[in-house]
């Protein structure tokens, strides 16, 4: 039993990152219906940039913050200067050049830092919190990440469903001609948009880095972990990416715990197979207009 409660604790911390990449994906595929296959790169190209402010010695919050800026710089020039340009086009064109950043990204980190793996230093003890006199598999950092998770969240939620920007945007998502008649200037939103994945893309870098060693490809299994986290949630919901993200992180801590980790692909691919056949548009998804 006491496995069992250690295998959902550390599956909780690992579905909020999922969670966070999950998001990424939902508001890209939001604005513009494309699969940003360069995201987990995005934010392993962010938390390299970290590494290297640390080591310089900028302040560990400095260096969240500044990375978190870096992370939505790229995620909006991305779109003004690839997707854009795309407009109009075959819609399988966007998906070959996020696919082509994703290598040259890889490719970069490669080329200036190395192919070999390092350490991240983690914001708070990774040693389990005491309970009584018994210490449980969840750590101070891991609080972080539940915390750090949620207040994007709510904060991406507030923007959406509380806000006029957050309305506009909406609009642009899903009437894009309509939003333009009425005098919203669709483009900057879909960058902002893009901007907003690219902060919780470099989010979900940092808080995964600490918990193994990285490298230009270590973001590449989280990447798909956050797929299959939106598929289930729902691709356009960022409710959904948070249960969905929980969803795969337990899932993926069970398959590991009690079957091996080598198993962990395995069972995300089976988890898949199984939301894409039960529910393929997702938990939180709405159903399709119906016109009669």
């Amino acid at each position: 039993m006491s496995l069992f409660f250690d295998y959902t604790l550390n599956g909780i911390s690992s579905g909020m990152i999922y969670a966070a990449l999950a998001l990424a994906l939902v508001l890209i595929y939001r604005a513009t219906r494309i699969i940003n296959f360069a995201q987990g790169a995005a934010g392993m190209m962010t938390t390299f940039i970290a590494s290297s402010l640390l080591a310089r010695g900028v302040g560990y919050w400095w260096a969240f913050i500044l990375v978190l800026l870096i992370g939505f710089a790229i995620g909006s020039m991305t779109e003004r200067l690839l997707i854009r340009p795309l407009q109009g086009r075959s819609e399988l064109n966007p998906v070959i050049v996020t696919i082509g950043l994703l290598v040259v990204l890889e490719g970069l980190a490669g080329a200036i830092y190395g192919n070999a793996s390092r350490g991240f230093p983690a914001a708070y003890s990774q040693s389990g919190l005491r309970i009584g006199r018994t210490r449980i598999a969840f750590s101070h950092f891991d609080v972080f990440i539940l915390v750090a998770v949620l207040v994007l969240m709510v904060a991406i939620l507030v923007l959406f469903r509380a806000t006029s920007l957050g309305l506009r945007m909406r609009a642009s998502a899903f009437a894009g001609e309509i939003a333009r008649l009425l005098g919203v200037r669709v483009g900057n939103l879909l960058t902002l948009g893009w901007g907003l994945a690219g902060v919780a893309g470099s989010l979900a870098g940092l808080l995964v880095a600490p918990t193994s060693s990285f490298g230009p490809y270590y973001m590449d299994l989280i990447l798909v972990y956050g797929f299959t986290a939106a598929v289930i949630g729902g691709l356009e919901s960022p409710v959904g990416a948070l249960i969905g993200g929980l969803v795969t992180g337990l899932c993926i801590s069970y398959v590991g715990g009690y079957l091996g980790s080598g198993l962990e692909p395995v069972g995300a691919l089976v988890l898949l197979m199984v939301a894409l056949m039960a529910r393929p548009e997702g938990i939180f998804a709405r159903p399709p207009a119906r016109r009669v």
